[in-house]
């Protein structure tokens, strides 16, 4: 897999997940700690975006 691709990759999945987040906020009795651990997987993959695309 090229970088590139790699890139894209992890754009779609944190994009992904930057929606399962409004939803998650947005549904009624939202569990916190769920909403919490998806923000953490979130971040994680922003963080390696950030990473590679230094590279």
């Amino acid at each position: 897999m090229s970088l590139t691709s790699h890139l894209q990759e992890l754009r779609r999945r944190h994009q992904a997940l930057a929606e399962k987040v409004e939803a998650a906020q947005r549904a009624p009795g939202a569990d916190d700690l769920a909403i919490a651990e998806l923000k953490k997987q979130k971040l994680r993959l922003k963080e390696e975006i950030t990473r590679l695309a230094a590279e």
